[in-house]
């Protein structure tokens, strides 16, 4: 449990962090992390799902979750005052769903209904298409919300087997931030999560997923051709973990890059060429594995040119690096953006969170904001020859060509 006090706020943002994500899921599994997401909704034996969802909206409050490659987190945002409230929901649904068979059912509906609507999205289809060719035979590979096949598959029984196996104390992280104090959400935390003995184990906790260095990413080339209005193109090649110490320095390189609308990217591939409406750069990082890249979107006719703009202008960065008044926006960007995101409760508790599933510790905003004051132009240009030298990755979708 990792609590911060926010003077001057009224609200409490709280999450509860499971390390266990889609790729954790046996190939027979896939989807499974996303499915039981949805099922923990469903109810309890002390709470029906409207019991759940009349709980936060009675109070005007946020309650969702999500599902990642690495975790699931549960979140909700709340008046001070009705922290005690989110601890007890929040609590029950963790440790006491029913997952039962008729909701089982229902939900397959949904989720096969959110499966196509993101293979509708070419944003979707292109990254997943991506993951699929650069991970390929691990399980980053697997789109974190299954296929329409592993979905239809799936039965209540290996649901809840999941369920039962995978969300255990030791693999739980609880962040709190905003108007709150550590002792008492502690206290009330602790009788929160008490059903079904979740917590009588006498069990350290699974501690940080760390990796000594990324997992190798296979080169290549993946098209599919859909009948969208533009192509979608994501380059990429292997980067940076999530505890990686130059992460900070990426962060700088990639805003500078293709981090707003004067970066380089922005400024050669859309001002003067007028070659996409979107293009942007990326830096992707998980526990043992990373990537970094650009993804943009523009008419078939010009993804060629698109293209060959993208690999120049990285060859240039490797090369030469970046000026040094494009590494000043790039790190006052890095800077702004840490700060402002920070305002934000819901930011703070997502922050700790992750921390405490990824890093060997928990930096401070100061510490963060030192190590972003100090990248140098020379740092970047040696990042950049090391990322942007490597065998790269593309995946296209859309429009078949002749």
């Amino acid at each position: 449990m990792v609590t911060e006090q926010v003077p001057g706020v009224r609200s409490a943002a709280v999450g509860v962090f499971c390390q266990v994500g889609s790729r954790d899921e046996t190939p027979g599994l896939g989807g499974a992390s996303h499915f039981l997401e949805h099922l923990l909704f469903k109810g309890t034996p002390t709470r029906s799902a409207m019991d759940v969802s009349a709980a936060f909206d009675e109070v005007g409050g946020e309650f969702n979750a999500y599902t990642a490659r690495e975790y699931t987190c549960y979140h909700a945002r709340v008046l001070d005052e009705d922290l005690p409230m989110a601890l007890d929901v929040l609590g029950d649904m963790m440790t006491s769903s029913l997952v039962t068979a008729d909701d089982v059912e229902a939900e397959r509906e949904v989720i096969l209904d959110e499966i196509a609507m993101h293979d509708d999205d070419p944003d979707d289809v292109v990254h997943n298409l991506f993951a699929a060719t650069a991970w390929a035979g691990t399980p980053l590979a697997r789109p974190i919300a299954g296929t329409a096949e592993s979905i239809t598959a799936l039965t209540r029984t290996q649901i809840n087997r999941y369920y039962r196996g995978r969300y255990t104390a030791e693999r739980m992280v609880l962040a709190v931030a905003g108007s709150v104090d550590h002792d008492e959400v502690v206290e009330r935390a602790t009788k929160a999560f008490a059903g079904r003995g979740f917590l009588d184990r006498d069990v350290e906790p699974a501690g940080p997923r760390l990796a000594e260095r990324p997992r190798p990413v296979r080169g290549g080339e993946a098209r599919v051709a859909r009948p969208f209005e533009q192509v979608s193109v994501v380059l990429g090649m292997r980067g940076l973990t999530r505890s990686d110490p130059r992460r900070h320095l990426l962060s700088v390189l990639n805003n500078a890059l293709g981090g707003g609308p004067s970066s380089r990217l922005f400024q050669e591939v859309r001002e003067r060429r007028g070659l996409a409406y979107s293009v942007y750069s990326f830096g992707l990082g998980y526990s043992d594995a990373g990537m970094v890249g650009v993804s943009a979107g523009c008419l078939p006719g010009k993804a060629d040119e698109l293209l060959r703009v993208v690999r120049e202008q990285l060859a240039l960065v490797a090369a030469d690096g970046l000026a040094e008044e494009e590494v000043s926006r790039g790190k006052g960007q890095s800077r702004g953006g840490l700060v402002l995101s920070l305002e934000d409760t819901g930011a703070r508790m997502t922050r700790l969170g992750e921390a405490m599933l990824f890093q060997p510790r928990l930096l401070s905003i100061d510490e963060v904001l030192g190590r972003i004051d100090a990248v140098t132009p020379g740092q970047v240009h040696d990042l950049a020859r090391e990322l942007y030298t490597r065998t790269p990755t593309l995946a296209l979708v859309g429009p078949a060509t002749p």
